[in-house]
């Protein structure tokens, strides 16, 4: 397989996750973010942990799917994450009013 083969194949399989990306946002509430992964999930608890002087988050996903396109599957019941990095959660906006795609 040429390096120009693989690129081809990563950006097939980076499409069809961002397609399934935008079919499956909807049916979530939050968006978390850590240094390795993306998550979508329904429930989330974040903890700050501390172990002498160092601090660690904690965060607890349940009903989640993981923006990771080497995956065979990104539906998990639950995730958790421990993490010296920034997290960031955000509670998705769902909008009433859709707009239709353009023919």
């Amino acid at each position: 397989m040429s390096a120009e083969d693989l690129e081809q194949y990563e950006s097939d399989l980076e499409l069809q996750l961002y397609k399934e990306y935008k079919s499956v946002v909807g049916i979530f509430t939050y968006a978390v973010e850590t240094e390795r992964r993306f998550y979508l999930c329904n429930a989330v608890d974040l903890k700050v942990r501390t172990e002498g002087t160092d601090v660690y988050y904690e965060v607890s996903m349940s009903d989640a799917w993981v923006w990771d396109m080497y995956r065979p599957a990104r539906f998990v019941k639950t995730a958790k994450v421990l993490t010296f990095r920034d997290v960031s959660i955000e509670e998705i906006a769902h909008n009433d009013l859709t707009v239709p795609d353009e023919a």
